[in-house]
Formats: C-alpha cells, sequence, structure tokens
C-alpha cells in the first residue's frame, strides 16, 4: 500500500528527529559536567595555592608588616573566591545537569510510549486491511464459483441428451454457490466498511493526536534548554555581587601596605639602644721625653699638659662590640636575664617574660579563690565533702604564687627604663579578701611617685571601671573609691595588680585591679575589651 509506506516513512523521520533532540540535550549536559568539573578542579587549585603560601604559623611568627598583612588579607579573599567557584559548581551540577540527566531519562519514556502508540495504530490498521482483502478475496472466489455454477447449469438445462438428475444437481449446486457469493458479498462490504471507519479514525484521529504528542515533547525539550541555558548563566550571575567583594578586599589590601609603617616596624623592632660613641682622646705619649736648653722650648711640666684618657670615653672591648652596625656581630651565649641582648631588645624580652608570668600568677590566684569558695561550701555542707581535702591543693596553689612573685619581682629589679616613657613599677597585685592594704608605694620612692601626679597635663582615658570592691586608699598614692563606683582608666595595669585610676571630679590614684572590672576603649576593629 503507497498510503502505508509514506506513513512509515513519516515515523521514521520523527524518530530520528526526537532521538537527535535527545542526543543534542544530552551532549549539552556533558558539556555542563565538564565545564562544572573545571570549576571545581580551579577551585581546588586555588584552595591548595592558599594553603601553600599561608602556612600555619605561631604566635611569635604573626606577620607585623603592613604589605605582610596586606598578602594575608589578599590570600583570604582568594580563599573566599575559591568558595564562590565551589558554588558556582555545586549549583550547577544541581540545577543544570542533573536536572537536564533526570528530563532526558524523562524524554526517552515518553518519545518510546508516543512511538509504540503509532506502531500499534498502524499494525491495528493493518490487521484490519488484511481482514477486509481477506474477505474480498474470497467474495471473488465464490463469484466465479457461482459464475463457473452458472455456466454448467445452463448447459445441462440446454442439453436434450441430459437427464434430469443431472439438471437438478446443477440447480441444487448453482444455488448453493450463489448463497455463499451473497454471503461472502456481505463479509466483505462489512469488512470493507470496518476498515474504511477505521482508516479514517486512523488518519484523522490517532496518527494526529500521536504526532502532535511526539511536537509538545519536543517543544518541551527546547523550552527545557532555553530554562537550562539561563539558568547556567544565572548560577554566575548570583556569585558576582560575592566576587566583586573579594576583589575590593583585595584592592583595599592593597592600599592598605604602608612603607613608613613597616619602616617603624623594623626601626621598633632592632633598635639597640646603645648610644653613639663618644670622641676617640688625644693620648699624649711624648710626656716622658727629656727636653734639652738648646731646643728653646719651655720644657712641660711632668705632670702638667698631659691629655689623660677620660674614663667615660675609653673605648673598653665591651664598646666595641657595640659597633654592629655593618661589622660582624659577636656571638653572646643566651642568658636567662638576656643580658646580651641590646638594652631596647632586652627590656622587651624582659617585658614579655613579666607580662606572661603576671598572667599565670592571675590564673593561679582565680584558682585559689575558686578552691576557697569550694572549701566555705564544704564546710557550710559537710555532705558535699571533706573541707580539709582541698587543703593540700590550696597550700600548692599558695606555693605557686610565692614563686611566681618572686619571679616577676626578679624580673622587674632586671628591667632597664623604657627612654621614650619612664614610668614607675606598681607594687605587687593585693589580694581582695585580705583585711589588710598593702602600701602601693613599697617598691617606689616618694619623690618618684609625686612628681608622676604633680604632671600637669592629664593623661589620656583609656577606659573606665567599676568598683566590685570598697577600697580605703588610706596609702599615699591611691584612691578611694566604694563600691559600685565608676572611674576613668588612665594607666593599664603593669602586672603587678595595680591600675591608675581617675574619678569623675578629677582626683588621681592607684586602685587595685582585682577590686575592679574593667572595660577599655573600643579598638580599631570595634571589640571591647574586658578584664
Amino acid at each position: 500500500m503507497t498510503w502505508g509506506t509514506e506513513l512509515w516513512d513519516q515515523f521514521e523521520n520523527l524518530d530520528k528527529h526526537t532521538q537527535w533532540g535527545i542526543d543534542f540535550l544530552e551532549r549539552y549536559a556533558k558539556f555542563v559536567k565538564e565545564r562544572l568539573e573545571i570549576e571545581q578542579t580551579y577551585a581546588k587549585q586555588l584552595r591548595n595555592l592558599v594553603k601553600k603560601y599561608c602556612p600555619k604559623r605561631s604566635k611569635d611568627d604573626e606577620p607585623r608588616f603592613s604589605s605582610c598583612m596586606s598578602f594575608y588579607s589578599i590570600l583570604n579573599e582568594l580563599n573566599d573566591y575559591a568558595g564562590q567557584r565551589e558554588v558556582v559548581a555545586e549549583e550547577m551540577g544541581h540545577n543544570v545537569y542533573g536536572e537536564l540527566m533526570r528530563y532526558s531519562q524523562d524524554l526517552k519514556s515518553e518519545r518510546k510510549h508516543h512511538l509504540q502508540e503509532g506502531r500499534k495504530a498502524q499494525q491495528y490498521l493493518d490487521q484490519c486491511w488484511k481482514h477486509m482483502d481477506n474477505s474480498k478475496k474470497k467474495f471473488e472466489r465464490e463469484c466465479k464459483e457461482a459464475e463457473k455454477s452458472q455456466i454448467s447449469y445452463d448447459r445441462l438445462d440446454n442439453d436434450i441428451n441430459a437427464t434430469k438428475s443431472e439438471v437438478e444437481k446443477a440447480k441444487s449446486q448453482l444455488y448453493l454457490r450463489t448463497h455463499s457469493a451473497d454471503e461472502s458479498k456481505n463479509e466483505y462490504a462489512a469488512q470493507l466498511q470496518n476498515f474504511n471507519g477505521e482508516q479514517w479514525k486512523h488518519f484523522n484521529v490517532a496518527i494526529p493526536q500521536i504526532f502532535k504528542n511526539l511536537q509538545d515533547m519536543d517543544e518541551r525539550r527546547t523550552v527545557k534548554l532555553g530554562e537550562t541555558y539561563r539558568n547556567f548563566a544565572e548560577v554566575e550571575r548570583r556569585v558576582v555581587p560575592i566576587i566583586s567583594k573579594c576583589l575590593e578586599g583585595m584592592v583595599t589590601a592593597a592600599k592598605a601596605v604602608d612603607q613608613r609603617k613597616d619602616s617603624a616596624i623594623v626601626v621598633e623592632s632592632f633598635k639597640s639602644g646603645f648610644e653613639p660613641p663618644g670622641d676617640f682622646p688625644f693620648e699624649d705619649y711624648s710626656q716622658n721625653l727629656s727636653r734639652t736648653g738648646s731646643d728653646n722650648t719651655i720644657s712641660t711640666p711632668k705632670n702638667e699638659g698631659v691629655v689623660k684618657p677620660d674614663p667615660k670615653h675609653s673605648i673598653s672591648k665591651a664598646a666595641k662590640n657595640k659597633l654592629w652596625l655593618f661589622g660582624k656581630k659577636p656571638k653572646a651565649p643566651s642568658l636567662e636575664d638576656f643580658s646580651h641582648l641590646p638594652p631596647e631588645q632586652r627590656r622587651k624580652r624582659l617585658q614579655a617574660r613579666i607580662d606572661e608570668l603576671s598572667k599565670e600568677l592571675q590564673k593561679e590566684v582565680d584558682q585559689r579563690d575558686a578552691l576557697n569558695k569550694m572549701k566555705d561550701v564544704y564546710e557550710k555542707n559537710p555532705q558535699m565533702g571533706d573541707p580539709q581535702s582541698l587543703q593540700p591543693k590550696i597550700s600548692e596553689t599558695m606555693c605557686n604564687m610565692e614563686k611566681l612573685r618572686s619571679e616577676i619581682h626578679k624580673n622587674e629589679v632586671s628591667l632597664p627604663n623604657d627612654p621614650s616613657q619612664e614610668h614607675r613599677s606598681p607594687p605587687h597585685q593585693p589580694d581582695p579578701r585580705q583585711a589588710h592594704q598593702p602600701d602601693p608605694r613599697q617598691a617606689h620612692q616618694p619623690d618618684e611617685f609625686d612628681d608622676e601626679f604633680d604632671n600637669d597635663d592629664p593623661l589620656p582615658v583609656l577606659g573606665h571601671c567599676k568598683a566590685l570592691y570598697s577600697f580605703d586608699g588610706q596609702n599615699e598614692g591611691t584612691l578611694l573609691m566604694k563600691e559600685d563606683d565608676v572611674l576613668y582608666i588612665i594607666e593599664e595595669d603593669k602586672g603587678d595588680g595595680w591600675t591608675r585610676a581617675r574619678k569623675q571630679s578629677g582626683e588621681e590614684g592607684y586602685v587595685p585591679t582585682s577590686y575592679v572590672e574593667i572595660a577599655m576603649e573600643k579598638n580599631s576593629k570595634g571589640a571591647v575589651t574586658y578584664i
């Protein structure tokens, strides 16, 4: 049948086109997959690069130069940038690649269903046509047999020699053939009518509907491709503002590089504190030579006119060792009191050790207070524990506190004065639970202490504090305060337990650090330091 061949060709064309559409969709999905793999690899390499150039370092090795700080800020921004590339890869994998693969499977199932429906419709129509064609052929055969029976009957009926039985038999055969031909005719007519109806339904209802379903499927595939194209771009667009902030952070870090600040840090780190050497004195080696009268010169008395070396300006071996700027620095043993270092470096090292010991002392004080509180609880409630069991630990803590205080005092004695800021060393930290108050001037001369308070220029306010306990301030240089009084901080605790404060009335003095709750002013990052 010509119409069957043409219809089959159309199905073949649609089969090829829909398969091409699915192949193209999967090809785009493969492109997205390779793109997100590139993003993942790029992000991983960026993170490895940041990790390589930002190694783990101790607290002492923290960068202080603005150029180093800017570089590490750039590394942090680059690490955030790598995170955004990972976000791009993740969203591409979920919103684009994953969606395409799921939709591709749905398209394959739908396409297979529509093509099977078309084949079933075609097979059913072919079956109807075969039934109709068989009934037609049967009707044709029956008609030919009936014609033969008619010719045989007419020949015997006209033959005078034929017997009556032969004529009757031919007549009966003609009747049977004619009846079979009529039945075949009716069957053929019915099959033909049925085939024509099914053919009309096939070409006007079933096939157009299948073609329309395939068309809708292909159009939806095209729309889905457009959506994924847009999502592909939107994923990138959503991270652009954050990436811009990362780049702005890099620019800000670059602007933060300050060459003068770095130079000041170098000077502060390596200045020795040595004074420039004095002039070399003239040493007269001719004083022991005798003068004759014919020299027409006045002899110089033995002990007159001789320039003696000034012991203050004599260049000793130790002084020569100070000339380190362009010469070879002498090797010196590393001593516990850092006496082998230049004065400025020695002062810094000793001050750092004092600060560290003060922190350890504060920990021991807190531990002692906690043990005392626990002991009081045990004494009031014996069922909770034995108070005497805490005594060894309290004694050990007190011993540690005395050792630390002794070590702090030894380092304070060795601490040289800071030429840029002369300040007194306050006494040791008092205990707020002791009935008596220590004399805050026990480590100072009265005139040195009074000179600080006689200064006409008021010290700047560093913060404020709130009194936790009352303090009588009976000793000279201390400040009287009551519980819940608010004072201004004008000098921080130097590690000895005393803080210099000022009342709102202007009166200044030292108060025990453990008696107050201190809040320093906000630093550059906006944080508040509580002590």
